[in-house]
C-alpha cells in the first residue's frame, strides 16, 4: 500500500516601513509575543492598548474606534508583517458585557495601516454574528459574507495567494467557512489581532488565547522528503489551557509521556548523531537528550512505552530486513535493541499492560493488518482479516479491549475488539477519517485524531487542517479539543500525562522569516 509505504521512511530523509499611522513597541521580554508592532488605525478618539502575557501564552488588548466598515476604518491592531501564504488562529473572547452590540475581536489581514486601505478580516461580533469582511480596494466600501455560526469563540484566517478562507467555530465544535478570492492585498501584509468598538466614545476589551501563526508547507512540497518544523504542544482536556512547549526547526514526531509524568519521548530528525533517533525531553528543564538505541537509529515514530515505563518498544528500519520496519524492545533508558518480529514491514503500537504482548500493523503480502506477538518473541497472530487497512492498535490500560482504526466500512473509523481478535465492532460513525485512538490511563476518554473527509481513508498525510476530538471511554458524542496543522506525526502514539488530564501532541509550522 502507497501510504503505509510511505510511513516506512518517515522521518529517514531528511515590521518594515508602515504609512500614516504611528507603531511602537514596548520595552522588555517579548512584549507582543509573536508581533512585532501595534498601532491605532483611523486615529481613534481613545488610545488603544495590547500586552502579552506570557505567563498565560495570551494576549490582551483595548480598542476604540467608530467601526470597521465602509470605505474607513478606526481600530486597535497588533500585527506583524508577513508574506506569502499563511495561516492564523485564535480563541477569542470578549471581556466585559460590552456597550454596541457590533462591536468587533478578530484577525485582519491588510497590505498598509491607512484607514481606507483594503483588508480581509475575520471578525466576531458582539451579539454574536460571525463574518468574513473585506474591501477590495483602497476606499472602497466594504463587503461581508455572514458565517452560519454565532458565539464562536475559535477564528481562523487563511491566506493563499489571493485567497482567503474564514473558519470559525464554538469551542469543541468543527468549523464553519467561508472563502474568498480574487483580492490582491500585495505580497507582504499586516496580519494581527484587532478591537474595534463600534463607538467612538468606547473602549472595548477582549482577550486572545492559543494565538498560532502558522507558515503552512509550500505548494510542490515532496512528502516524507521535504519538512518543516515542529511545535510540541500540551493541552488539559478538562480546562482546555494549551501551551507550547518546545519548537524546533528540525522535524520531531509522535511524544510518548513518561509514566512518571517529567518528560516525552519523540523521534527526530536533521541532528549530528544520525537520523530517525529517539530523544527524551524533559518537560521541566525543557531540553531533550539522545537515547541510546545502538545500532538502531533509523526509527520512525511507531515506538512506545509499556505501561510501567520500564521498556521501548521501536519500529526500526533494519539493514537486516531490507530496510524496512520490525520490532525491536529495549528498556526505556537506552541499550540495544532485541528483535521480535521477523516478518516485516511491522509497525508497533502497543504493549499489552502486564507486559507480555505487543500489537502492531503488519503489511503481509500487500495487506496491512493487525497483529499480536509476544514481547519476549515468538510465532505472530493475526488479529483482523477484513477488507481494506486496519492501523493504529492499542489496548485499553484494562487490558480488556484492543482500539483500531480501520477502512472496513468505508471511511477510515475507529474500532476495537477484544485481544484474541473476537467481537470487532465498530466505536466511530461519521464523515471524518478517524485515526489512532489513544485510551486514558483511568479508562474514562478515548482521544482520536480526524482528518476531513477530502483525504483518502486509508492515508495520514503530514501538514493538514486536522482535529483532536475527545470521546468518552464508555460511550457518547465526541467533541473537538484542538484545531490543529499537522496529521502525520501529530498523536500517532499514547501520549496522555499519567493524571489523565493532559495530552501532548505536535504540530507543524514553517518560519515566519
Amino acid at each position: 500500500m502507497k501510504t503505509i509505504c510511505a510511513r516506512a521512511t518517515t522521518l529517514l530523509a531528511m515590521c518594515a516601513s508602515f504609512s500614516t499611522a504611528s507603531l511602537s513597541t514596548s520595552a522588555g521580554e517579548n512584549p507582543l509575543g509573536q508581533f512585532d508592532a501595534q498601532a491605532d488605525v483611523g486615529s481613534p478618539k481613545n488610545t488603544g492598548s495590547a500586552q502579552y502575557r506570557q505567563a498565560e501564552q495570551e494576549y490582551a488588548l483595548s480598542g476604540s474606534g467608530i467601526n470597521i466598515w465602509g470605505a474607513s476604518d478606526q481600530f486597535h491592531f497588533l500585527c506583524k508583517k508577513l508574506s506569502g501564504d499563511f495561516i492564523l488562529r485564535a480563541r477569542i473572547e470578549f471581556v466585559g458585557n460590552g456597550g454596541d452590540p457590533h462591536r468587533k475581536i478578530g484577525w485582519m489581514i491588510r497590505p498598509s495601516l491607512d484607514a481606507d486601505a483594503p483588508y480581509v478580516d475575520a471578525a466576531r461580533h458582539g451579539n454574536g454574528q460571525t463574518s468574513l469582511q473585506f474591501r477590495r480596494a483602497k476606499g472602497a466600501e466594504t463587503e461581508e459574507i455572514v458565517l452560519s455560526v454565532t458565539n464562536a469563540d475559535v477564528l481562523q484566517l487563511e491566506r493563499k495567494g489571493s485567497s482567503y478562507t474564514v473558519s470559525a467555530a464554538r469551542s469543541g465544535e468543527p468549523f464553519v467557512s467561508a472563502s474568498l478570492s480574487n483580492v490582491d492585498l500585495g505580497n507582504e501584509a499586516h496580519a494581527g489581532l484587532f478591537v474595534c468598538a463600534h463607538n467612538g466614545d468606547v473602549t472595548e476589551k477582549a482577550v486572545f488565547r492559543d494565538v498560532r501563526i502558522i507558515r503552512p508547507v509550500k505548494e510542490g512540497f515532496v512528502p516524507y522528503q521535504d519538512y518543516i518544523g515542529c511545535t510540541l504542544e500540551i493541552l488539559d482536556i478538562h480546562t482546555g489551557d494549551l501551551r507550547m512547549i518546545h519548537s524546533s526547526k528540525q522535524p520531531f514526531e509522535a511524544p510518548n509521556w513518561t509514566p512518571d509524568g517529567r518528560a516525552v519521548i519523540y523521534n527526530s530528525s536533521g541532528r549530528s548523531e544520525g537520523w530517525g533517533r529517539l530523544y527524551r525531553f524533559d518537560l521541566d528543564r525543557r531540553e531533550a537528550v539522545l537515547i541510546n538505541t545502538d545500532f538502531a537509529i533509523r526509527n520512525n515514530n511507531d515506538h512506545v512505552l509499556s505501561f510501567d515505563g520500564k521498556m521501548l518498544g521501536i519500529s526500526h528500519h533494519s539493514t537486516n530486513h531490507a530496510g524496512q520496519s520490525a520490532v525491536f524492545t529495549l528498556p526505556a533508558t537506552g541499550g540495544t535493541p532485541r528483535l521480535v518480529t521477523k516478518n516485516t514491514p511491522s509497525y508497533l503500537h502497543g504493549w499489552s499492560p502486564d507486559g507480555k504482548f505487543l500489537v502492531y500493523t503488519g503489511g503481509r503480502n500487500g495487506k496491512y493488518d493487525i497483529y499480536k506477538i509476544p514481547a519476549a518473541g515468538g510465532e505472530e497472530v493475526r488479529l483482523t482479516d477484513a477488507k481494506g487497512l486496519s492501523d493504529g492498535p492499542e489496548y485499553s490500560p484494562d487490558g480488556k479491549f484492543i482500539y483500531f482504526n480501520s477502512t472496513r466500512s468505508g471511511t477510515m473509523q475507529i474500532w476495537r475488539m477484544k485481544p484474541d481478535g473476537t467481537s470487532q465492532e465498530q466505536v466511530t460513525n461519521d464523515e471524518y477519517n478517524n485515526w489512532f485512538p489513544h485510551v486514558s490511563p483511568d479508562g474514562k476518554w478515548i482521544v482520536y485524531l480526524s482528518f476531513p473527509k477530502e483525504v483518502a481513508p486509508e492515508d495520514h498525510p503530514y501538514y493538514k487542517h486536522v482535529y483532536l476530538r475527545l470521546m468518552p471511554f464508555a460511550g457518547g458524542p465526541s467533541r473537538v479539543i484542538a484545531y490543529v496543522y499537522g496529521g502525520q506525526g501529530t498523536i500517532n502514539v499514547r501520549s496522555w500525562s499519567p493524571d489523565s488530564r493532559k495530552i501532548a501532541f505536535v504540530s507543524n509550522t514553517g518560519s515566519l522569516e
